[in-house]
């Protein structure tokens, strides 16, 4: 088992992707490029379909607002979930995020405050920042490559992540307006002895 993430440093970059479907509804899938203290991420070559960890948000609804050039987006708060993932993530299916052994549950604690950011071509942003934090809700330990592993042990009081995404979104996907690509960074959040 690894040692307690320190306060404020690095927990894990991820990268995925936010959908947005047809009814309204958004979630993000993805999977971890680096986490703290863990080994084999990838079972090959780094992408989506070799990740071991990856992650899904529960379906979630966001309310838009705008202060000058500044479009601003408040998501709700919700759960999204980390798993083992033993089998090859897709980003045409969201769902193949969430297929593995959920190995942890963060709920974020308050509103995703995102925000576009400059124009390119037909008054499109060229990129979107958001901040968030999550506490780890609940996990359980796993093995990954004879190592064992919990994120409790890891960051035990969650994380809190930035975020970055184009905002040109990434082709069609039936049954979603728009699937826009991302990169996360987030610290661990500090508190008492676990």
């Amino acid at each position: 088992m690894e040692g307690m993430i320190l306060p404020g440093e690095v927990a894990w970059y991820v990268t995925g992707r936010f959908y947005a479907a047809t009814g309204g509804a958004l979630r993000d899938a993805g999977y971890f490029v680096h986490l703290q203290g863990v080994e084999g991420l990838f079972s090959g070559e780094p992408g989506e379909k070799t990740a071991r960890l990856t992650f899904l948000a529960e379906p979630f609804t966001a309310k838009s607002l705008k202060n000058g050039d500044l479009a601003l987006s408040l998501d709700a708060p919700g759960d999204f979930c980390v798993y083992l993932n033993r089998e090859p993530a897709r980003f045409d299916d969201p769902d193949s995020f969430g297929a593995g052994e959920e190995i942890a549950r963060f709920r974020r604690v308050s509103v995703v405050m995102g925000t576009k950011v400059g124009t390119g071509p037909g008054d499109r942003a060229l990129f979107s920042l958001n901040v968030f934090s999550a506490r780890l809700v609940s996990s359980r330990p796993f093995e990954l490559d004879g190592r064992h592993y919990d994120l409790r042990a890891l960051m035990p009081h969650g994380i809190t992540q930035w975020g970055t995404s184009v905002a040109t979104p990434t082709g069609n996907l039936p049954g979603y307006t728009s699937v826009i690509p991302f990169v996360g960074s987030a610290i661990a959040i500090g508190g008492g002895n676990g």
